[in-house]
């Protein structure tokens, strides 16, 4: 599954903004998310085949981990829009600027 692939699922962003706390047993994620245990095991296993996040075993626990250079791949990718999207928010500021 590609990086785009992965995030183009809600619960699997969720769990990446989740992560972005830091690493995350499956407890920890469900009781953040809201999600069932077999949910979240299933988008993490798609979220480390697409590389981005990763695992380690902690004793019993495994603990799960944002990856940044598959997330830096993103960006990398979405930094052309950055414009795009910087210039609609300053039209917007503007218009709502004219109205007050």
């Amino acid at each position: 599954m590609s990086p785009f692939e992965a995030i183009a699922e809600p619960s699997r962003r969720t769990l990446l903004e989740v992560l972005t706390r830091g690493e995350s047993s499956v407890g920890e994620l469900m009781a953040a998310t809201g999600l069932s245990q077999p949910n979240v095991s299933k988008h993490l296993k798609l979220l480390r085949d697409a590389g981005l996040v990763s695992v380690r075993p902690d004793g019993q626990r495994r603990l799960y981990r944002l990856e940044p250079g598959r997330l830096a791949a993103l960006d990398q990718w979405l930094k052309p829009f950055r414009s795009f999207w910087a210039d609609r928010l300053d039209e917007v500021e503007q218009s709502m600027e004219k109205e007050k």
